[in-house]
């Protein structure tokens, strides 16, 4: 078997790579590189798929909230089968159809509870996108956020404003986390 660098360590530079996608266009990153390996390991435990549906499943647990790109699962695949951890089904096919190995089961088993997490993260971003899209709570964010850029342009905020405006936040995020 090849060596390669633990697929699923903090270390690894390529779990530091990579875009992530989504209709919120999310700034953060919202999954490393190990561990989309480690949920396109969990999809296809679940059947074989080539890379646009373990995509789609992504996207389908988060109910759409994050999509991973293309640049990110395509080099993971190709990753995951140097690690022969999966490989092609049929070789011959035009779009290439991957399963895993008994290697890749061996991973998928060590990293069962990051699994778990990862799945549950995802299906709480879901959860999330629900309860964010009531009218009355997408108007109450709405009418924060236009309150907070509209102080926070003004030029000049003397400091006992500013430490109004974070008080204010601070006694708001208490609040919402007490509810």
């Amino acid at each position: 078997m090849k060596q390669h660098p633990t697929p699923f360590s903090a270390d690894d530079p390529s779990a530091r790579t990579g875009g992530c996608g989504g209709r919120r266009k999310r700034r953060e990153k919202m999954l490393e590189a190990s561990e989309i390996r480690l949920l396109m390991l969990h999809f296809l435990s679940q059947h074989a798929a080539h890379g646009y549906e373990l995509i789609k499943s992504v996207e389908e647990l988060s109910k759409g909230e994050y999509t991973p790109s293309p640049g990110i699962i395509y080099p993971n695949l190709t990753l995951l089968e140097e690690m022969e951890a999966i490989e092609v089904v049929d070789a011959q096919a035009a779009r290439k159809a991957y399963r895993l190995t008994a290697a890749g089961k061996a991973l998928l088993a060590d990293n069962r509870e990051t699994v778990s997490r990862l799945i549950m993260r995802l299906s709480t971003l879901a959860i999330l996108v629900n309860n964010r899209s009531i009218p009355a709570v997408e108007q109450a964010i709405y009418g924060l956020k236009v309150a907070l850029n509209q102080r926070l342009a003004q030029e000049d905020i003397s400091d006992a404003a500013l430490q109004t405006l974070i008080a204010a936040l601070h006694d708001a995020a208490e609040k919402i986390t007490h509810s």
